[in-house]
């Protein structure tokens, strides 16, 4: 074999080893009702979960609790999905820059114990700079 035709095959090798581990982490679109449907059936592969906050007529949010002096990586809300199911969520991270201002939030992890364990949160929050258009930001908690 030609130099190039082992290149042409170490890149080939390289390329379906990146699809292979990628499609592994890949997860799927739920809403908190199949989320709880999984948990039960043992199933703790990692989902997303598309919601708005709870908020009041002022625009605060309800059921927020987040004490940086106590516990800085504990963050718990309350999240109401796309079916309009109301489901509490924990994100043992610090609270995401912004959290407040955010219109839909995404949160990826599972359900533990009867509430939902985020491992990522990635928030959709107005522009600041342009009208119209949506920010979108991710925040990860740290593996301990």
């Amino acid at each position: 074999m030609k130099k190039i035709q082992i290149f042409g095959l170490i890149i080939i090798a390289v390329a379906i080893g990146i699809i292979v581990s990628t499609a592994g982490d890949a997860s799927t679109y739920v809403d908190f009702g199949k989320a709880i449907e999984m948990a039960d059936n043992g199933d703790n592969e990692s989902i997303h979960v598309v919601g708005k906050l709870q908020k009041n007529a002022a625009g605060q949010i309800l059921d927020m609790q987040y004490h940086p002096e106590i516990d800085p990586n504990y963050f718990e809300f309350t999240l109401v999905d796309n079916k309009n199911k109301v489901q509490k969520v924990v994100y043992r991270s610090t609270k995401p820059q912004d959290f407040d201002k955010s219109e839909q939030v995404v949160v990826v992890g599972k359900m533990e114990n009867g509430t939902f364990a985020a491992e990522k949160i990635l928030m959709k929050c107005p522009s600041k700079y342009e009208n119209g258009k949506m920010e979108t930001t991710e925040a990860t908690a740290s593996k301990s």
